[in-house]
């Protein structure tokens, strides 16, 4: 699966068009819309290519229309402020005229200070678990091809997966996750693939009460805010435990936490997002 992390890692290779102007584009994928990871992790390496000091400490974005798999994301840069210990940007993704994505992030330099945090919670180690592939293939509701595409993040579920949920479950998830190869020792990149894949099964968590997943045909999904929060260094391409929760869904929105833990229990990031969950024949006609 290296090929398909080494094309991620591309993906996040943005290019300078001007001062504070870059251009990503989105994979050769069949898909109806950018995946908001891949937009929010081009957005931060486009805010930390304009930092000279210091480290990613937390971000918060918006995710405004839906983006087009088909064109260039043009990502535009304002350099907020530049403080001694802080250092704040702001980052709008741009496509056909108009704002799909909006982020603002802010570094840290690094400081001495108080320090606690949770306990990690138990949980099987990760090669106890079959990857994601596997669980599709023991699936046969599920079209074969599923379990053959590349995966840039491997992926083991705790809990079940959102193709094995037929009733409601508790409001709680556990999912490893790891880059699927070897990374360079680039902190940046290690960030901001943590910031892709946290967006990997975050909101789906939303509907473990109600029995159901994104996978299937009634369901719309869509992310619309997303906050992270960077405790601890770690390297992407080692196990990281992401425990998840739910604590409320209604109106057709739904919130979901994660923390995300090293396999030697720091405590990487917290991380919170909102996003639209609906029955497809529940949409309203605007």
């Amino acid at each position: 699966m290296q090929d398909a992390l080494d094309a991620v890692i591309d993906l996040l290779d943005l290019e300078p068009i001007e001062v504070n102007i870059f251009r990503g584009l989105s994979p050769d994928e069949d898909r109806q819309r950018v995946f908001g990871g891949q937009v929010a992790g081009q957005a931060l390496v486009a805010a930390a290519r304009t930092v000279e000091e210091g480290t990613v400490h937390s971000l918060h974005a918006y995710f405004l229309r839906p983006g087009d798999p088909r064109a260039p994301l043009l990502y535009e840069v304002d350099r907020i402020r530049d403080g001694r210990s802080f250092t704040t940007r702001r980052v709008v993704a741009i496509q056909h005229g108009r704002p799909i994505f909006n982020l603002a992030a802010s570094f840290h330099r690094p400081e001495e200070g108080f320090e606690h945090q949770f306990t990690r919670p138990d949980a099987p180690d990760p090669e106890s678990l079959p990857d994601f592939a596997a669980r599709v293939r023991a699936n046969p509701e599920v079209p074969d091809d599923w379990a053959d595409q590349p995966r840039p993040i491997d992926t083991r579920y705790i809990t079940a997966t959102p193709i094995e949920r037929a009733e409601p479950q508790p409001p709680f998830q556990q999912v490893w996750f790891r880059a699927n190869g070897e990374l360079p020792d680039d902190p940046v990149l290690h960030t901001c693939l943590l910031t892709y894949a946290s967006d990997m099964t975050l909101l789906d968590t939303t509907l473990l009460p109600h029995g159901t997943g994104s996978i299937h045909d009634d369901i719309m999904m869509a992310s619309l805010d997303h906050a992270m929060w960077f405790h601890a260094p770690f390297r992407a391409d080692e196990w990281m435990l992401y425990d998840q929760d739910t604590p409320f869904s209604g109106g057709g929105r739904g919130l979901a936490r994660g923390l995300v833990y090293s396999r030697g229990g720091d405590l990487i990031a917290s991380v919170m997002q909102e996003g639209l969950i609906r029955r497809i024949h529940a949409v309203p006609d605007d």
